[in-house]
């Protein structure tokens, strides 16, 4: 009787030991398939100028699109040279490139596809180039909705620019305009140096003055100048940041990190799975954000209710 009970139990073993072997099997294939996943995701290699605030929320915005490891690299800390030997040795399947040094960069790629975000006036720096990318920029005609939504006494603009910066964007202004019947007074300047005088021509003649994301018009001394002209000649100024408008403008059209990052996300998304970004050497910021420093407005001469500015500008 001992003997019959374990040759019985024989073959109940070798089931049991080939039920085990299988479900190891199927365990291994399915890590491996998970492994074989975990390598097919695209490498994403983040340059960016430095790390500041809102580069990290549109880093969070391109994340939650793409939801992808993206490995950082910043560039201040690098020479050209070491940046881009440091890129070589990453292999990344796409370049994300935050700030306008980064671009600078990642111009120089030519072998691996390049997305770029938070830039100012990016075609600037991509006369020669395909690159792709969000602008830091509303479209003209966006932005001038805008303010004719929230400030309609505004029917004269004056802005100063200069044509190597901003000359496009400008030139879109002026094709906007008419259509929402604002006239624009758009002065050129090559240099710093000559925008207090080119401020003293508008007296008189604008409801509002439009600080542009200029390099040549905006320095930290040709801002005091603008705030001071405003001041003195009752001429709120529209800005581009909120750190203007803290420092004296009145009105600041501004964009959304987070959402500049899904939309960077959206253009990677089709580049990798090789579908065709078309015309998207600049893709404008879809997303404005409002705001008024109603202590200028009073001291101006305005009134704000809500979001409306009410009252008389400049120009008479």
């Amino acid at each position: 009787m001992e003997s019959k009970s374990v040759s019985a139990l024989i073959p109940f073993s070798g089931t049991r030991t080939a039920v085990a072997k299988r479900t190891f099997i199927t365990l291994l294939l399915f890590f491996t398939a998970l492994l074989g996943t975990a390598e097919a995701a695209p490498k994403v290699l983040a340059l960016q100028s430095v790390s500041i605030a809102p580069y990290e929320e549109a880093i969070k915005g391109f994340d939650y699109i793409l939801d992808v490891d993206v490995q950082r690299l910043y560039v201040a800390e690098h020479k050209e040279k070491e940046v881009l030997r440091e890129i070589q040795a990453i292999k990344p399947d796409l370049v994300l490139a935050m700030g306008r040094d980064a671009l600078l960069i990642a111009r120089r790629i030519r072998t691996i596809p390049v997305v770029y975000c938070m830039v100012l006036n990016p075609l600037a720096l991509l006369r020669d180039s395909n690159i792709s990318g969000v602008s830091m920029n509303l479209s003209p005609e966006k932005q001038l909705k805008e303010l004719a939504r929230v400030f309609p006494a505004a029917r004269g603009i004056g802005l100063l620019y200069d044509p190597e910066q901003t000359g496009l964007f400008v030139q879109e202004v002026r094709e906007a305009a008419p259509k929402l019947n604002v006239k624009v007074m758009a002065t050129v300047v090559h240099s710093p140096g000559e925008v207090p005088l080119r401020l003293k021509g508008m007296k008189g003649k604008v409801d509002i003055f439009w600080m542009l994301p200029d390099i040549t018009v905006i320095t930290p001394e040709t801002v005091e100048t603008i705030l001071l002209f405003s001041l003195e000649n009752n001429i709120p100024i529209l800005t581009f940041s909120e750190k203007y408008l803290e420092r004296g403008a009145m009105l600041s059209i501004g964009i959304d990190p987070f959402d500049i990052g899904c939309q960077a996300g959206e253009l990677a998304q089709k580049i990798l799975s090789g579908k065709d970004v078309g015309n998207a050497r600049r893709v404008d910021a879809r997303k404005a954000v409002i705001s008024v420093n109603g202590k200028i407005a009073e001291k101006l001469g305005f009134s704000v209710e809500g979001k409306t500015i009410k009252g008389n500008g400049g120009a008479r």
